[in-house]
């Protein structure tokens, strides 16, 4: 059906908002510092010894943050997208000793957002110690953008792609050492960013970053992502334990 002229003209700014405002789509303002960065990383199997977490399938292997509930986010071609308001995931499973954990994510294309406000999410490590997700394409990174240790360690170098585009971690972590009740070894964390290191074994000073699930640091913690508000999307999760 041809609408009226006069309807029409009316329409048009909210069609052209309306089309701009797909979240995996780039458009013609943003400008990409090099070809590379609109790549997606190459997606990397789980190898032998890993547990799969998320193969796209189902959400089998997750629960929400209470422990009881369903997964509400949605599946989309393999990934599975943050739906805002349905709340942190966690694994079913608890984890501690030492651990390769492999992530593969994507952020949104949100130009009206700033700061906090693109992309948000992020990767909590036995659900206490959150690598930060975040649309932080060319910016010099502080201790609360993509790759941080939330509030602890900005990452040593900003190795973004851009939003829209498929991005992977690839945490070494080390669960805190306990003797007596006493912490005697902090937890540590080693994070490769689409390849690159922005974190060389940096100790963990605190046992709770900001909005981790908390408890006794000395026990096991499950793998959570948190729901911030963003269509964050999360692909091809698994875990190594390392010897």
């Amino acid at each position: 059906m041809r609408l009226p002229f006069t309807l029409s003209v009316l329409l048009l700014p909210w069609m052209v908002l309306a089309a701009q405002a797909d979240p995996w789509k780039l458009d013609a303002a943003f400008q990409a510092a090099k070809p590379d960065d609109l790549k997606d990383i190459e997606s990397v199997p789980p190898p032998a010894g890993a547990i799969v977490l998320f193969d796209g399938k189902d959400f089998r292997h997750w629960v929400k943050k209470n422990g009881q509930n369903e997964v509400k986010w949605a599946l989309k071609d393999g990934a599975m997208e943050i739906v805002k308001g349905q709340g942190n995931i966690m694994t079913k499973e608890t984890f501690t000793g030492r651990f390769h954990l492999h992530v593969e994510f994507r952020v949104p294309y949100e130009p009206n957002g700033q700061g906090q406000g693109r992309g948000n999410s992020g990767v909590y490590v036995q659900g206490r110690y959150e690598v930060q997700v975040l649309d932080s394409y060319g910016l010099q990174s502080g201790k609360n953008d993509c790759g941080a240790i939330y509030g602890v360690a900005a990452p040593k170098v900003n190795a973004c792609k851009a939003p829209t585009v498929w991005q992977s971690y690839d945490i070494e972590f080390t669960a805190p050492k306990f003797e007596n009740g006493k912490k005697i070894e902090p937890a540590r964390m080693t994070v490769r960013h689409n390849g690159v290191l922005i974190h060389d074994n940096v100790p963990i000073p605190v046992d709770n970053t900001t909005a981790g699930l908390g408890g006794d640091p000395a026990t096991p913690g499950p793998i959570l992502l948190q729901d911030h508000g963003h269509p964050v999307q999360y692909r091809n999760i698994w875990l190594r334990p390392l010897n």
